[in-house]
């Protein structure tokens, strides 16, 4: 699934391509058709992301959410357009570019109510300017629960997926297990500045990198990763290799549904 930097990379595209013109928006597939009518030829006043959901302000009371899901994905073409290829969604056209939305797991006009909503059930964004951390922290320091299941959980924090938890807890020693609760506020603190930092570069940078310049392939001497994510971690999809900082054999094991990685010497119990 994509995570917080992916969405917030769209919605600046989108912005940049859309806002501020009228729009023509339809669903080819049809699923989408009513409420691609209730925006087709509206002026598209901004487009934001808001951890993993995107929206498309229009200039009513309406709004796009759109969430990608584990398949949901974006398109960015060049005008003229072309005839749709496949289940699309939804079709956006601006003044000069297009772009189809396959696959997604939410495409929906909601009202800027519902949108308000919607904020309130979401945690903090590292992402966006106006999170608060302390927010996420009143909810971690009261839970009992690993923090690496408290960072995938968006209503504490928005935006944080599978990749940027292992990494985080790697990059600051700790345990996938600590309870929320044994986390203190300067390391709370120092995590949430890491991801703010990591994540920006995610934006940037369009994939994941972690590994600080010291562990760089270049610096240690070793291949480049190869993986269709992309991007320098320290563990994540590691399960098996040596750790690139102590060489102990990185461990994988389930947790929050979803499989977690860490180095059993770098991040002690």
């Amino acid at each position: 699934m994509p995570e917080g930097h992916t969405l917030h990379r769209l919605a600046r595209l989108h912005h940049k391509r859309y806002a501020g013109h009228p729009v023509e928006v339809s669903s080819p597939q049809g699923r989408f058709a009513a409420g691609a009518s209730l925006v087709d030829g509206h002026v598209l006043r901004r487009a934001e992301a808001h951890g993993k959901h995107l929206l498309h302000v229009y200039d009513t009371d309406l709004v796009v959410h759109v969430h990608l899901g584990l398949y949901g994905s974006f398109s960015d073409v060049e005008l003229p357009t072309t005839p749709p290829v496949g289940q699309v969604r939804m079709r956006v056209v601006g003044p000069t570019h297009w772009a189809d939305l396959r696959g997604p797991t939410r495409c929906e006009v909601i009202t800027d109510a519902e949108v308000k909503a919607l904020r309130a059930r979401l945690g903090p964004d590292p992402l966006r300017r106006d999170a608060d951390p302390e927010r996420a922290w009143n909810r971690v320091s009261k839970s009992r629960t690993p923090l690496a299941v408290l960072l995938m959980d968006q209503t504490v924090l928005a935006g944080v997926g599978n990749v940027y938890r292992a990494e985080v807890l790697f990059r600051h020693g700790v345990h996938p297990t600590l309870p929320g609760a044994k986390v203190d506020h300067a390391l709370w603190t120092d995590i949430w500045t890491d991801l703010v930092a990591l994540m920006r570069t995610g934006v940037r940078r369009n994939r994941i990198d972690t590994v600080r310049d010291e562990h760089l392939p270049k610096a240690m001497g070793r291949a480049p990763r190869q993986d269709r994510h992309g991007g320098e971690v320290y563990v994540y999809r590691r399960a098996g290799m040596p750790c690139l900082v102590c060489g102990t054999e990185v461990r994988t094991e389930v947790l929050a549904s979803r499989n977690n990685y860490w180095c059993p010497t770098c991040q002690p119990e």
